[in-house]
Parts: structure tokens; C-alpha cells; sequence
């Protein structure tokens, strides 16, 4: 098969390439020895699983404040809106903010391991300050540290990913990774229900968690090597020079491309036109900035999903025993073997299409959307029996979840794999960074809207179950719609048409308007999250 345009035969070969650490630059050996290979694989197995268990803790501290809320709002008197600020801007703003210089210097600075383990070991110790917190202020001050920790893990992580193994297996390693969203959630069921029965406090699960990230991130540091980066599978327009050409009006000292050959001496200077250079290269783009709010608001349903739908059901099935177990064992089975069939089934079909990771985000979405009102409404469908509503409810969560989460490792590897070598992790940065500051106001807007109902009253589940499924629809809804919109133009990235010469005004405008409206969003949101906090 003839290789795409600029792309030689011998990065169409290393494309396809098994061997974990080939790449365009530095090809592998021909032949390796046997022993030497089987431990090569092992090693980045580990890897692999070390990465997986740190961002599984890293969701699990996440998702815990959700099933002990009614715990820890009675235990450190919080109100509806403070707790909505803990688990919406208050980790939400400070992860966005600080994820860009953080995956900056690991770039410029090529130690990307290093940087993961001092940041495990920040948020860990930050966690273990949550369980010791005794009121409002000291819980909100250790969220935040633990925001800085956990800026770059996600954007780390999959850029180590997308450098330890071969293209077509990088989306089943990024889906290996955000399995643990899944188990989180799943341990954080079991755990609640373990500490529910037995009378421990909800503090005791966060320090425990605390001291193990702390293991967890030395053991990353022994083990983890920083791997050769690979080649994107997009170069600009194939041709060499054309970086040059098209980059240079974004200002003076703006080099090639990041990650070329070009860039002799690390210094400010390049360490700037490097900068400059990632963000032209993005700007350039057609589909990054569709694709990113695409799934900003799939993340935000996700995110309410998550953080309220836990509390919400336990308010609801009061008498029905073992729920929140049960809710978490269908999120870990289901959601894990879901996310692992959305990444295997992409790499199946690389070679016929470089589109499936959109549409398994958008269809799935979209039908999942059905099931997910149907959860929230079950009580409703079952005419108020308990027990058939829990049957309902069960069945229909089964479903949402097969549907909903095959997206998350194919896609983003997928954008992984767009961007440039030695600047990708900064890449990615900007790409959670954003989905964070939009989808971080879904749980924010839960709580104002739920800011003025007393907890204990039919009107609290109703306002809690109508925000439910409008935010949750509009979101999977609005994700779909601006996926399949996106094709187009995601189909002439994977060409290498990107946007030539300068920009026009209509382009700059478009960004320009979409980076103020985010900044208002968040201004807004978290302005209103304060004053209702006080």
C-alpha cells in the first residue's frame, strides 16, 4: 500500500512497527534477542501498570468526596455550594492554570517521568491533609494543592503512553490507562459501603490513599524510563521548509516545528520559539479546537454524572441495601470493558479508518444519553415501587455505561498522535486544561442550583433529578453533534492540509472569541461559587 503524502516509506514501516520504542529518528534493531525483548515487553507492561494505578488513584480521590457526601457536608458542616466549590473550580481552575507550564517544562526539559513522580507525591501527600482537615477552609486549601499535583497526570501519562508502544497499540494503552476512572469508581463504591457498615470515617479513606500515592509515585520513578518520541502521524503539509514559511509571522525567533532536528541548545529563547511554534501549530489545525469542545461537554455530563448521581440515587432507593456496592461493581465491570473494546476495536480498524474514535464518542453518546434518563426517572417508571425501580435502574445503568464509554483512551490517543513529538504532553495540557475549565462548571452549577434546598425535602430530589437530565442530555447530545461536525475537517488534518500563510481575521477572531468566552465562563461561575460560599 503506497504511504500517505510526506510520509517516506521508512516511517510507513516504522508505523507499523511492534517494537515499543521505534520512531522515525531512531529506527530499532532488525533482530533483538529473545531474553533482551521479553524483558523489554515486561519493562513496559510495568510501565504501563504503574501508570494505570497512579491515575487510578488519582480519580479514586477524586470520586470518594462523592459517595460520602452527605458524610463529610454533616461532619465539616458544608453547605450545598461549598461543596460544589471543592469538587468543581476549586481543583478545577488550578489544574487548567497550572497543566500548561507543568507539561511545558517536562517537555523543554525531556523529563517527563521525573515530573510525574514529584507531582504523585505532591497530591498524595495533599490527599493525606484532606483526611486530616476539621472544617470547610482546610479541606478547600488541601483540594487545591492537590489540584496542582494532579495538573499534568492525565496529559503525562498519555503522552508517555503514545512513546512506549506502537502507533496501533497506543489506544489500547491510553484505554488501559482510564480504566482507571472505572475502577475508581468501582473501589470507591465498595470502599463507601465497607466504611458505611463498619462506622470508620470518610478522613480514614483519604489518608490511607494519600500514603499509598506516595509508594506508588517512588516505585514511577524506579521503574519508569523516559522513551524515544516517535513521529506524529501528520507533518505539516509533508514538505520540508513549510513550517518555516508558515510560522514565521507569529513573531520573531519562532523556529521549525517543535521536536525538529533544527533545535541544537536548549535556552529561553528556544524555549519560547518552541512555545510559540506548538500553539501556531494547533492554531493551524481545522479540527483541534472542535474536537476539544466536543468533548469538554461530554466531559461535563461525565462529571456531573459522577460527582452527583451517587448521592442522588442513595437519596432516592433509602431502603434498598447494598446500592451504592452494586452501582460501583456495574461502573468498574461494564465501564473497564468498554473503555478496553473502544481502544482494541480502533486499533482493529486503524488501517481502514483513522474515524472510529469519533464516532464511538459521538453515537455512543448520543444513545447512552437514553439510558441515563432512564436511571434518573426510574423510581417514576416504576409507578414508585422501590424494588422494580432498583431493577430498572440497575439494567438501564448497565446499558449507559456500554454505550457511553467506549470514547475516552481511543480519542484521546488519537489527539496524542496529532500533535508534535517533543512538545505533545503541552499539547495535551491544553487540551484537558480547556475541557477542565468548561466542564467543571457542571458540578458548579448543581450546587447553585441546588443552594437554597434543604437536602432532607421531596423538593431537593426533584431539583437534583430534573438538573440531571437536562445537564447530562445537553451535554452528550452537544458532544455528538459537534463530533460528527468535526469530520470534515479532522479528515483534512489526517491529509496534512493544514491552514497555510497567515491567518485570516475571521480565523483569529474565532479563536480570540472562544478564549473569552472560557475566561468569562470561569469568572462568572466562580465568582457566584464564592459569594454563595461565604
Amino acid at each position: 500500500m503506497r504511504p500517505p503524502r510526506g510520509v517516506t516509506p521508512a516511517q510507513e514501516h516504522d508505523s507499523k512497527d511492534v517494537s515499543p520504542q521505534a520512531s522515525g529518528a531512531h529506527p530499532p534493531p532488525a533482530h533483538k534477542p529473545q531474553p533482551r525483548r521479553l524483558l523489554h515487553l515486561l519493562h513496559i507492561y510495568l510501565s504501563i501498570l504503574l501508570l494505570f494505578v497512579n491515575y487510578f488513584l488519582a480519580q479514586y480521590d477524586k470520586f470518594i468526596l462523592s459517595y460520602f457526601r452527605p458524610q463529610v457536608q454533616a461532619s465539616l458542616g458544608l453547605t450545598e455550594a461549598q461543596y460544589g466549590l471543592i469538587s468543581g473550580y476549586a481543583t478545577g481552575i488550578v489544574y487548567a492554570l497550572l497543566a500548561l507550564p507543568i507539561a511545558l517544562v517536562a517537555d523543554y526539559t525531556s523529563a517527563r517521568v521525573w515530573t510525574l513522580s514529584v507531582a504523585a507525591t505532591w497530591w498524595s501527600l495533599c490527599v493525606v491533609f484532606q483526611g486530616l482537615a476539621n472544617d470547610f477552609g482546610q479541606l478547600f486549601c488541601a483540594r487545591i494543592g492537590m489540584g496542582i499535583g494532579q495538573a499534568a497526570v492525565e496529559a503525562l501519562s498519555i503522552s508517555l503512553i503514545s512513546d512506549l508502544v506502537a502507533w496501533r497499540n497506543v489506544f489500547l494503552g491510553t484505554s488501559v490507562l482510564y480504566v482507571g476512572v472505572y475502577v475508581g469508581e468501582a473501589v470507591s463504591g465498595q470502599i463507601a459501603n465497607a466504611f458505611t457498615e463498619t462506622g470508620t470515617s470518610w478522613q480514614v479513606a483519604m489518608r490511607a490513599i494519600g500514603i499509598t500515592g506516595i509508594v506508588v509515585a517512588v516505585l514511577l520513578r524506579l521503574v519508569l524510563r523516559e522513551p524515544t518520541r516517535r513521529e506524529a502521524i501528520v507533518v505539516l503539509g509533508g514538505r520540508p521548509g513549510a513550517w518555516d514559511a508558515a510560522s514565521s509571522e507569529i513573531g520573531a525567533g519562532v523556529g521549525p516545528v517543535p521536536g525538529s532536528t533544527a533545535r541544537k541548545r536548549r535556552s529561553i529563547r528556544t524555549a519560547k520559539a518552541d512555545l510559540l511554534s506548538t500553539g501556531a501549530y494547533i492554531m493551524r489545525m481545522h479540527s483541534f479546537w472542535l474536537l476539544l469542545l466536543s468533548a469538554a461537554m461530554r466531559q461535563l455530563a461525565g462529571n456531573t454524572f459522577g460527582f452527583y448521581m451517587p448521592g442522588y440515587l442513595s437519596t432516592l432507593y433509602q431502603d434498598t441495601t447494598n446500592l451504592l456496592s452494586r452501582y460501583g461493581l456495574i461502573v468498574g465491570i461494564v465501564g473497564s470493558v468498554t473503555v478496553l473494546f473502544g481502544g482494541l476495536l480502533t486499533s482493529l480498524l486503524w488501517n481502514r479508518t483513522k474515524l472510529t474514535p469519533v464516532y464511538l464518542t459521538a453515537v455512543g453518546g448520543m444513545v447512552s444519553s437514553v439510558f441515563v434518563l432512564i436511571m434518573v426517572f426510574s423510581r417514576d417508571l416504576a409507578g414508585d415501587d422501590e424494588s422494580r425501580g432498583v431493577q430498572i435502574l440497575y439494567g438501564a445503568m448497565a446499558a449507559a455505561y456500554a454505550t457511553a464509554e467506549l470514547w475516552l483512551g481511543c480519542l484521546f490517543a488519537l489527539i496524542a498522535l496529532l500533535l508534535p513529538p517533543d512538545y505533545k504532553t503541552f499539547g495535551l495540557a491544553i487540551w484537558t486544561s480547556v475541557q477542565v475549565l468548561v466542564y467543571s462548571s457542571g458540578p458548579e452549577a448543581m450546587g447553585l442550583a441546588l443552594r437554597n434546598e434543604d437536602p432532607a425535602s421531596p423538593g431537593y430530589i426533584t431539583a437534583t433529578r430534573n438538573s440531571l437530565a437536562v445537564i447530562i442530555t445537553l451535554g452528550y447530545w452537544a458532544c455528538g453533534i459537534g463530533l460528527l461536525s468535526a469530520i470534515p475537517l479532522l479528515k483534512r488534518d489526517l491529509r496534512m492540509e493544514f491552514v497555510e500563510g497567515r491567518l485570516s481575521v475571521r480565523r483569529r477572531m474565532a479563536f480570540g472569541g472562544f478564549v473569552v468566552a472560557v475566561v468569562c465562563l470561569v469568572i462568572i461561575l466562580f465568582t457566584m461559587s464564592l459569594v454563595y460560599a461565604v
